[in-house]
């Protein structure tokens, strides 16, 4: 066992080392999830149980202001007055005070809020990585401070059900204000909503009263049906968030931070 152990923490090392030498890798700090199992929230006969996910890299804390301002200021395109609204709506940006002006009422350190998927996914890119995947966001977040599956704690389920049954904040904290997880990855829940790259995913496509497919069992009561587990509430609130959004939407509880793979 404990071989297998040092082989891990030496593969482990080497694939930080890989990382820390890809192009565009830029040294900011990111954890690593090891490989894991997530099952999605609704499964049915054609859907598979479970997906495999494979060890990534996930940023430690979302995307702050002071970090896309940053990356408009390199990027034009992506100010406020440029943006086309096929890539962001009328709030994109909103709360910033100017193109490259933040403005006395915005904290430089909290996550970038109003911000759009298209927007999102460019930051990404620019810096060389990626939004996380549903699975791969879902895997990091499912960790409380001390266990790698969270959920199955009671306390874990609601406190997150807590956050989310309150009003957004006027001024949100800086970034790294809520918990570290088990992973040492900060503000999962707790701080602001975050765009994931297939977020697309959750939405209910056709018709939903089919006679067949997931989403006649999503239609109505049969919803509850095809469910994997009844009892996590917060995981269908943001099945029902993610299924109300389009890629260019903003809103001022909706944020990001990226992930990169280890390969």
């Amino acid at each position: 066992m404990k071989k297998l152990i040092k082989i891990s923490i030496a593969i482990i090392f080497f694939a930080q080392l890989l990382v820390a030498n890809k192009p565009g890798f830029q040294n900011q700090e990111m954890s690593i999830i090891p490989a894991g199992i997530y099952t999605p929230l609704y499964v049915d006969d054609t859907t598979d149980q479970s997906v495999k996910v494979e060890s990534f890299l996930i940023d430690k804390y979302p995307v702050t202001n002071e970090q896309f301002l940053e990356f408009v200021k390199k990027n034009p395109k992506w100010k406020r007055s440029n943006v086309t609204k096929l890539f962001a709506d009328q709030n994109y940006l909103m709360h910033w005070e100017s193109d490259e002006k933040l403005g006395q009422q915005v904290n430089p350190k909290s996550p970038v809020i109003n911000i759009s998927w298209f927007a999102a996914k460019a930051y990404a890119e620019f810096h060389g990585k990626r939004l996380p995947t549903v699975a791969e966001w879902e895997l990091a977040a499912m960790a409380d401070e001390n266990h790698a599956d969270g959920y199955k704690n009671d306390k874990y389920i609601s406190r997150i059900i807590s956050w989310y049954s309150k009003p957004n904040s006027e001024s949100l904290p800086p970034v790294g204000s809520v918990f570290k997880n088990y992973y040492g990855v900060h503000d999962m829940h707790g701080l602001v909503w975050e765009w994931t790259r297939d977020f697309f995913n959750a939405l209910v496509t056709g018709e939903s009263r089919a006679s067949n497919g997931i989403n006649r069992n999503l239609f109505c009561g049969n919803g509850s049906v095809g469910t994997t587990d009844f009892t996590n509430y917060p995981a269908f609130m943001r099945f029902a968030f993610r299924s109300s959004l389009k890629a260019n939407y903003t809103t001022r509880n909706l944020g990001f931070r990226c992930a990169m793979d280890l390969k």
